[in-house]
């Protein structure tokens, strides 16, 4: 790698030169064995004689910086760098730049580390899909297949709504899997659900516009509103869903997750889906539905989603690939009505023109050629073993302690406590110890956006084995019953 050297006029430049490679040096930028560039090619670069270059690495070597090989080149010295630090940077003279006042009421959502530097021996972690089963041999080829394409010269900027056979595949697979009505160009690709929240907030919000959003709820779709300058409301929700009757008269849109309630985890009532899209008509506001997890689905009815009861353009679809494949793709997308499609595409392309091409096209042919379905067919049997291990030690063995609240879908269950963890203090107490035993959970409180009314737990089982899920749940929760 280039090293970057400012020469300032014709003053000491092996001073100068010698300087600047010390404080890279002190500041880790070169690395101890890492070569300086060749003399020769240094003082080519900036127009000095060979000589000023040499002065300057004669001075390194001599004080313990950088070693000089014979035939081969000056290095960072590999051990016993000298300590201490260049001379002190300069301080800005004025104000600088300071961000608006805004930002220093938000911060990305940061749920408490549960374990220490080594990984949790059980882990309950909620959102995480099982990374260790993920058909890695045959996304490889797809992905190396793409890279090709783009090495031969067909690479260019893509399409700011998204690859056009990922989203024909797109509008294929949640048709057959969800039942939501949509054709490739109601379809727009996103870089994970966030963005897509992001871009209906540009196009839909003007600053103050009031949007509401569930009570407990997912933290981080409040941000992109809030950024936007926009009233987030909290609304109650209970065991039917969201309560429609309690949504502010003047709210713009509504942010739900109806298939399977973030944290608490039960579906909306269909009595209370055909409410809010009623709601929703009388006001002309927006219901943004997350459908984040609904793939997986272990018993009764399958939940229809929002967008296929909407006979009015009022639902906007939002989902991703970050559970039902891997949270690092970043790759998600909206369904939205025809009205707004030209407006999200323009933001999309303004934000970052578009998701990374070639993760689309390998991601087309992964459900194209029926890869997908049967990954989530395979998923869908493990995830269901797990739940039902779960569901059964937490209303059998340690039901005098938790309360589990009915869910049939998705990649965690919450458990409202009661007896000695009832009080939130002796929960959190209870919570830390099982961390130090290398147990990664998290209260309830932890990862909702506002502290639920109850203290309670939720439970991932995306990432933790069923073999391990009792064990980890005693040390969990055993201990009180102890004492």
């Amino acid at each position: 790698m280039d090293v970057h050297v400012r020469l300032d006029g014709q003053r000491d430049l092996s001073g100068q030169i010698y300087r600047q490679l010390r404080a890279a040096i002190h500041d880790g930028l070169l690395r101890p064995g890492e070569p300086l560039p060749p003399t020769r090619e240094l003082s080519r670069r900036l127009a000095v004689a060979r000589n000023t270059v040499g002065v300057a690495y004669e001075r390194l070597v001599a004080e313990g910086y950088a070693d000089s090989r014979v035939g081969s080149g000056t290095y960072v010295r590999s051990a016993g760098l000298p300590t201490g630090s260049p001379e002190t940077a300069v301080e800005p003279t004025g104000p600088g730049l300071r961000p608006r006042a805004l930002w220093s009421s938000l911060s990305p959502w940061s749920i408490p580390p549960t374990t220490g530097p080594t990984p949790a021996s059980h882990d309950f972690r909620v959102g995480l899909p099982d990374a260790r089963l993920f058909p890695y041999d045959a996304w490889r080829p797809l992905i190396a297949r793409e890279l090709r394409l783009s090495a031969s010269g067909s690479a260019g900027y893509g399409d700011p709504a998204g690859h056009a056979g990922l989203r024909a595949a797109l509008a294929r697979h949640i048709g057959l899997s969800r039942g939501v009505r949509a054709d490739p160009d109601d379809v727009l690709v996103t870089t994970g659900t966030q963005q897509a929240l992001d871009l209906i907030g540009r196009v839909l919000l003007e600053p103050g516009d009031r949007v509401a959003v569930e009570e407990p709820g997912y933290p981080p779709a409040r941000l992109p509103f809030l950024a936007q300058g926009a009233q987030v409301t909290g609304v109650p929700v209970d065991d039917e869903g969201l309560v429609v009757d309690a949504l502010p008269a003047d709210t713009r849109a509504v942010y739900v997750t109806p298939a399977h309630q973030f944290p608490l985890g039960m579906p909306m009532s269909l009595r209370r889906r055909t409410a809010l899209l009623g709601w929703a008509r009388r006001h002309g506001a927006a219901v943004i539905e997350d459908d984040y997890d609904s793939e997986f689905r272990f018993g009764g009815r399958p939940v229809e989603t929002l967008h296929s009861l909407d006979r009015d353009g009022h639902v906007i679809y939002v989902g991703s690939f970050s559970k039902v494949m891997l949270p690092s793709l970043r790759v998600g997308f909206l369904v939205a009505p025809a009205p707004l499609r030209t407006a999200l595409r323009t933001a999309k392309y303004t934000a970052d023109w578009h998701t990374t091409v070639p993760t689309q096209a390998a991601l087309a042919r992964f459900i194209d050629d029926g890869r997908l379905a049967r990954h989530v067919r395979r998923m869908q049997h493990v995830y269901a073993t797990r739940h039902e291990v779960v569901t059964r030690a937490l209303t059998g063995d340690h039901g005098d302690l938790v309360e589990l609240v009915p869910s049939a879908a998705g990649l965690h269950v919450t458990a409202f406590t009661r007896g000695p963890l009832a009080d939130p203090d002796a929960l959190l107490a209870q919570v830390r110890h099982a961390r130090a035993s290398g147990v990664a959970v998290h209260t309830l409180a932890e990862v909702a956006a506002h502290r639920s009314a109850r203290p309670g737990l939720a439970l991932g089982y995306g990432a933790i084995g069923a073999p391990d899920i009792e064990a980890g749940l005693l040390r969990v929760l055993s201990p009180c019953q102890d004492r």
